[in-house]
């Protein structure tokens, strides 16, 4: 079971949807990342700086023939971070007055 946590790291839009991604997958190519966000490298760059400075996420580029391709995954920890993050979200918005 998931115990709920804000985590003020994952909770910025950016990192949250890459955070959301990376989720789903074992990794993800930066381009993917970059595209699926619709923002500059730059800005992927910082968040990702984030995301891998906090140990949530872990950056890998293969070496081999041709472009260095950067891929992106998730830790252990990041994942947990993720889900803790969500189950307190669904928590708040479960206790909300919300109109409808």
């Amino acid at each position: 079971m998931t115990t709920p946590r804000f985590d003020e790291v994952v909770h910025a839009p950016h990192r949250l949807r890459v955070c959301a991604i990376l989720a789903s997958v074992d990794k993800a190519e930066f381009t993917t990342l970059r595209e699926s966000l619709g923002v500059a490298d730059s800005v992927l760059s910082k968040h990702l700086k984030v995301l891998v400075d906090a140990g949530y996420v872990v950056l890998d580029k293969p070496s081999g023939s041709g472009r260095v391709r950067t891929w992106a995954s998730l830790t252990r920890p990041g994942r947990a971070a993720f889900a803790g993050h969500v189950a307190e979200l669904q928590r708040l918005a479960s206790t909300a007055d919300l109109p409808g």
